[in-house]
């Protein structure tokens, strides 16, 4: 007797694999023929020279310097806002606090029929 819902046969391939099988071989990246540049040596001669690119930093440290320094009405605010102690931005914090809470009693006393 059989089962109503079985299969006669078993499938030919069946899902996964069998025990003790190799799982698939990982595909392998490329490396690339040439890394870059031709080969120097160890203590060798430079084709650089050292106070040349001293210079060069040098005037690069200038530029980054002269670009910092410009700036338009923001950048004047930025570093007046940076130059401020702790006390003085306590102090301006209160102020503007005070007034408006003043300009809301002053909106509050308007609006009052």
């Amino acid at each position: 007797m059989g089962n109503i819902c079985g299969k006669e046969e078993q499938d030919p391939s069946p899902p996964g694999r069998v025990l003790g099988s190799a799982p698939p071989a990982k595909r392998k990246s490329t490396i690339p023929p040439k890394v870059g540049g031709p080969a120097r040596t160890l203590g060798g001669e430079t084709t650089t020279d050292v106070g040349d690119a001293r210079r060069k930093a040098a005037e690069a440290a200038e530029a980054r310097a002269k670009a910092s320094s410009k700036g338009g009405k923001l950048q004047t605010q930025l570093s007046a806002q940076k130059r401020q102690s702790r006390s003085d931005t306590l102090k301006q914090a209160s102020a503007d606090e005070q007034r408006r809470r003043e300009i809301a009693n002053n909106n509050e006393a308007t609006s009052y029929n």
